[in-house]
């Protein structure tokens, strides 16, 4: 063989061996990692982020930051990740208030059943029942009496038309036929000062939320929406065991990544936070808050964000909520 021709061969090699190299994936996570967090600091979602931060970061070893990016419900956050690169490095971290954006926000720039895959569910709660001390009734039975003598008579906060609080109450309200007017804020931080201060009556508000406000006995809880009770609550009955059998809403914080992620990239995440919620400090801690880890399978959390979306849909079109 010729000098030329074996050049040619060499080079040929070269070219076949630096396309090979091109083609393997790169090694993950080359570079920190984004949870994005499309609320404040100090609320459920940020509190579980900042939580499975550190663990994360060690699992991975890479650098992992929270990023606050708060806005219109958490789709200002959203719609920053859908258009992210998929390659793993950019997190959203969400509430389940996610399976409602396409009710509350029919022009989203970003479509939830494609734009972002679900990875998994990290936590859940249940939300409580909690009313101000000036409410004469001082257990459940007695509430939803007093709200039946008095229809119109109270009102509920809720953070907003279409928030997990709005949906739950107006839940409440159709299985126990009673009527309390809506009062809706802009945020969790107003409608808890006014319940706080008497100016509304009654709220569903996350357990983790609550329970600093309950123990200092600066509102009462009555019932908890869970299927059952948990353990910071155990003196509290379920809605379900105090009459309305099938009553359930738990208020959930679950890990999403822009669509097209890599399946194993994808599978990596869950694996961790698995190992994360399974780790006895940490599901201490999550105890001590109300929470119960859960890390499901990305396509058992696809299935908890659809029958969520069915179920509120159904509840908004047969009480035709506005959601405005």
């Amino acid at each position: 063989m010729s000098f030329p021709i074996l050049s040619r061969a060499l080079a040929a090699c070269m070219l076949l061996l630096g396309v090979a190299v091109q083609a393997q994936p790169q090694a993950w996570p080359a570079k920190p990692v984004r949870l994005v967090v499309g609320f404040p600091p100090g609320g459920i979602v940020d509190t579980v982020a900042r939580q499975l931060q550190p663990r994360l970061q060690a699992a991975l070893g890479q650098t992992v930051i929270v990023d606050n990016r708060s806005g219109a419900g958490g789709t200002l956050a959203a719609a920053e990740v859908a258009r992210a690169a998929p390659d793993g490095h950019t997190l959203l971290m969400v509430f389940d208030s996610y399976a409602t954006y396409p009710l509350v926000y029919p022009k989203l720039s970003f479509d939830t059943a494609k734009d972002l895959q679900p990875v998994t569910q990290v936590a859940s709660n249940p939300l409580v029942l909690v009313v101000n001390p000036k409410v004469q009734a001082k257990d459940f039975q007695r509430f939803v009496g007093l709200l039946k003598a008095q229809p119109g008579g109270l009102n509920y906060a809720s953070v907003g038309p279409g928030s997990s609080n709005h949906l739950t109450a107006e839940y409440f309200k159709a299985v126990s036929g009673t009527f309390v007017t809506h009062i809706p804020y802009r945020g969790g931080g107003p409608a808890q000062q006014d319940l706080l201060g008497g100016q509304v009556e009654m709220m569903f508000l996350s357990a983790v939320l609550a329970q600093p406000h309950v123990n200092a006995g600066r509102l009462r809880a009555l019932a908890q929406t869970g299927a059952q009770r948990v353990a910071a609550y155990a003196e509290v009955p379920t809605v379900a065991e105090s009459g309305y059998p099938g009553f359930e809403v738990n208020s959930w914080v679950g890990l999403l990544a822009p669509a097209g992620t890599p399946r194993a990239v994808v599978d990596r995440l869950q694996a961790e936070v698995r190992k994360a919620v399974t780790e006895p400090a940490f599901q201490q801690r999550l105890r001590e808050q109300g929470l119960t880890g859960i890390a499901n399978t990305p396509e058992q959390f696809a299935a908890v964000l659809r029958t969520e979306q069915d179920k509120w849909a159904r509840l908004v079109r047969e009480r035709r909520l506005s959601l405005e």
